[in-house]
C-alpha cells in the first residue's frame, strides 16, 4: 500500500476523532491546523521524492 496515502488516511483519521472530540473551539481549530501543517509537509516531501525519482529515472 502507498505510504502516502496511509499518512493521508491517518491524518483524515486525527482531524476527524480531534473534530468530534475536542469541545473547544481554539484547541479544535488548533489542533486541525497543526494536523494541516504536517499533512502539507508529507505533500511536498512527497512530490520531492516523486521529482527526484523522474530526475534519475531520466538521467539513465
Amino acid at each position: 500500500m502507498n505510504k502516502f496515502l496511509v499518512a493521508m488516511g491517518a491524518y483524515a483519521v486525527l482531524a476527524a476523532l480531534a473534530w468530534t472530540t475536542l469541545s473547544d473551539p481554539k484547541f479544535k481549530f488548533a489542533t486541525l491546523a497543526i494536523l494541516a501543517m504536517f499533512a502539507i509537509r508529507t505533500w511536498s516531501w512527497s512530490k520531492k521524492l516523486e521529482n527526484e525519482q523522474r530526475e534519475h529515472h531520466d538521467d539513465h
